[in-house]
């Protein structure tokens, strides 16, 4: 005999939640989506036009403009993250991995670089804090091990390094000052591992 389901709880339960869940879903996508293509002039009733909820639930989730960007590119640090723990990890080509990430951090930026400027503009920093970054950080010291061990990469290449090249990356991207494909290329000529003798 089957077990009835448990009764809402008064004022419907927790549909009130999941509806929140799904209001905020849809206001940081629509968010995503304006700053990518025009960066920070986009304004807090066009968000919440965009995910078609009204401007009093929009600052529920996100008291201003500098929250809403602040999500964003945080979601977009997620993203990126997930890569390096799941592609770039499992490169299957020996000593890769960093490329692979540098690669897919630059056509990431490429194809939002409103946010970017969003970010910049609204926290003064496009680089990810937290959490997030501790665990970036992490994901890129496990790549870097990867390529010395695999002997493309050398022995001296920290963290910081890594993060010095995406801070190059992220400008040439921003400010549209060359190719960054060419620039990766060029870089990663430089952190093959130095030939003695």
């Amino acid at each position: 005999m089957s077990t009835p389901p448990a009764p809402a709880a008064p004022g419907g339960g927790r549909r009130p939640r999941a509806d929140a869940e799904r209001n905020r879903a849809l206001v940081l996508a629509a968010a995503r989506a304006l700053f990518e293509e025009r960066g920070g002039e986009v304004q807090m009733p066009e968000v919440a036009r965009a995910a078609g909820v009204g401007i009093g639930t929009l600052y529920r989730h996100f008291p201003s403009k500098q929250a809403l960007v602040e999500a964003a590119a945080e979601q977009r640090f997620a993203g990126i993250l997930e890569t390096a723990l799941t592609d770039c990890l499992r490169e299957p080509e020996a000593g890769q991995g960093l490329a692979r990430y540098l690669h897919h951090v630059g056509g990431t930026l490429a194809r939002s670089p409103g946010l970017t400027a969003a970010a910049q503009s609204a926290t003064g920093s496009s680089a990810p804090g937290g959490e997030t970054r501790r665990r970036l950080e992490e994901a890129v010291a496990a790549l870097i091990a990867q390529g010395r061990a695999a002997g493309t990469l050398r022995a001296d290449l920290t963290v910081e390094d890594v993060y010095m090249i995406v801070g190059g990356l992220s400008g040439i991207i921003r400010t549209g000052s060359g190719d960054w494909r060419r620039f990766l290329d060029l870089t990663f000529e430089g952190l093959r591992p130095r030939r003695t003798g």
